[in-house]
């Protein structure tokens, strides 16, 4: 059983997942058209980055199977509800609702994922930094400056 469960997880390392990223078109990047102070931003990078936008890092547990599977449907789910990197391609209906989900998931810390922090540490957010965030999401909504 063990030498077929080994040969099965052997066979599974070439099942192919897609790990290129699209070009980012810093004319549409959030980060670059809203101006994002450094400290706003590093915090984004760090702790929303990886699964929503096209500036995807996969660390090294992302290239075995059947790890890079989760890491790969996170990625492509992330990105599905909201993309940093596409941000101008959004209307204003649909980035006045992302930024208010945004604000509520930084606020009842369902985001970043508590498993995401595990092995990311720089996404544990502390309470002020996600006071930051929460205050400039609000900010850009009260000035309705999406």
């Amino acid at each position: 059983i063990l030498f077929w469960c080994l040969v099965g997880f052997a066979i599974i390392q070439f099942i192919p997942v897609d790990k290129v990223n699209k070009p980012v078109d810093e004319n549409k990047n959030f980060i670059e058209v809203k101006s994002t102070p450094e400290n706003v931003s590093k915090l984004i990078k760090n702790a929303c980055y990886d699964c929503h936008s096209d500036e995807t890092v996969y660390p090294k547990y992302a290239y075995i199977a059947p790890f890079s599977w989760s890491v790969k449907s996170h990625v492509n789910d992330g990105r599905k509800h909201l993309n940093f990197s596409i941000w101008e391609t959004y209307n204003d209906d649909l980035k006045r609702n992302m930024l208010t989900k945004s604000i509520q998931t930084v606020e009842n810390k369902s985001m970043p994922m508590p498993a995401y922090i595990i092995y990311h540490k720089e996404a544990n957010l502390t309470g002020a930094e996600r006071s930051l965030l929460i205050k400039y999401f609000d900010e850009i909504l009260k000035a309705k400056t999406y």
